[in-house]
């Protein structure tokens, strides 16, 4: 046989060959990237988030996987920068995949999400703030409370359980902490709670030591903190330093385990409303932290729930289906419920409306003696 045509005979061969490994590659996996802070001021998020998704992960695969098919997820970096993150999503978007998960911070939610809806790919994030889910984006779902659903919580606990009249509120100058301290002090106007003292710091802030002076003089009855882990511990730390006596409240964020690490005594005594922990005295959240820490050798914190549970609530949902259809995907999620009894893995009841917003019951709590205890499991916004 001539040169050329043995040549055309193996190219040919070959193209027969991808022709037959592509599909046989694509039939076996399903992609669902991990778009993710794992480096800068959202690392400690998440990495609990992406160690959470990728228990979740190891389980369904070693069960048999979704419909037959394998997970296959690979972590995309933002570095904790919204333009980064943007990148990454477009890059998660090239492997064409059936869900994204991530990121977390709502600065880079609010700038990637418009690419995951050009491609009609969902997109379930750990973001909070409150504008991400009003701004008409079916693909985009939460894992945790958007601010004007936590807001109102703590601020019912304001009133009623520390019984402040007037405040300070410390916030972070980002989108997270802006949207935070925009609707907490909405929520103080209603309950005829004065902010005595609007305190605006920076991400990654390392001294608080003037925010804690313009706190003491301005006296107010409490302290409401929104800020990042680290931050956060900083601020408590100094707080403590400087003889700050009165209560400090936050949300889910003040009262993490990272908190408490790095913040050590001075954490003790911090209050408030947490949408999510692992401390919950709900079994299913005690096993899942239990198998969390035997797996990485640390404690999970409400990250890691919110990634391990995004997996879960992907399985669930394409196995109701019954087939992988991404467009399919958003719109039988809104206005769905999903209970443990249905796939376990979702460890709390939980319901997502037409906006893509989350319900489900949230908690009270306080750090006593270096743990977070939960004092109070609070209902559904939509329960009876």
């Amino acid at each position: 046989m001539p040169v050329k045509s043995i040549r055309q005979s193996l190219l040919l061969a070959g193209l027969v060959m991808v022709g037959f490994a592509g599909p046989a590659l694509a039939d076996g996996t399903v992609i669902i990237p991990d778009v993710i802070e794992l480096s800068g001021a959202g690392a400690v998020s998440g990495t609990n988030w992406r160690d959470g998704a990728m228990m979740a992960v190891n389980e369904i695969n070693a069960a048999g996987g979704i419909l037959g098919k394998k997970i296959e997820m690979q972590h995309f970096d933002t570095q904790s920068n919204p333009g980064v993150s943007r990148a990454q999503v477009q890059k998660a978007l090239d492997l064409e995949p059936y869900v994204i998960l991530g990121p977390i911070f709502s600065g880079s939610v609010k700038v990637n999400m418009a690419l995951s809806q050009a491609a009609e790919i969902p997109q379930i994030v750990g973001a909070e703030a409150a504008e991400i889910t009003q701004a008409g984006n079916p693909y985009v779902f939460r894992t945790a409370f958007g601010q004007q659903f936590s807001m109102p919580k703590i601020a019912n606990y304001v009133r009623d359980g520390i019984k402040a009249k007037t405040i300070a509120v410390l916030w972070v100058n980002n989108d997270f902490g802006k949207g935070g301290r925009d609707a907490f002090t909405k929520e103080m106007a209603k309950r005829d709670i004065k902010v005595v003292a609007d305190v605006s710091t920076e991400q990654g802030q390392a001294d608080f030591s003037a925010d804690v002076v313009k706190i003491k003089a301005a006296n107010p009855d409490a302290v409401f903190v929104y800020s990042n882990e680290e931050e956060d511990a900083r601020f408590i730390k100094e707080a403590r330093k400087q003889g700050l006596s009165m209560p400090m409240i936050g949300e889910t964020t003040l009262l993490s385990q990272k908190v408490i690490d790095l913040a050590g005594e001075a954490a003790n005594g911090v209050q408030g409303h947490v949408s999510l922990s692992a401390d919950a005295p709900i079994p299913s959240i005690q096993a899942y932290a239990e198998k969390f820490k035997k797996t990485y050798g640390y404690g999970s914190d409400h990250n890691g729930i919110k990634g391990y549970t995004a997996v879960y609530l992907v399985k669930y949902i394409t196995e109701k289906m019954g087939k992988f259809d991404s467009k399919l995907f958003a719109q039988t999620l809104h206005g769905l419920t999903v209970t443990p009894e249905q796939t376990p893995g979702i460890l709390m009841e939980a319901s997502w409306d037409a906006n893509g917003d989350i319900d489900r019951a949230s908690f009270l709590a306080e750090v006593i003696n270096g743990k977070q205890k939960i004092t109070k499991i609070l209902p559904k916004l939509g329960s009876k």
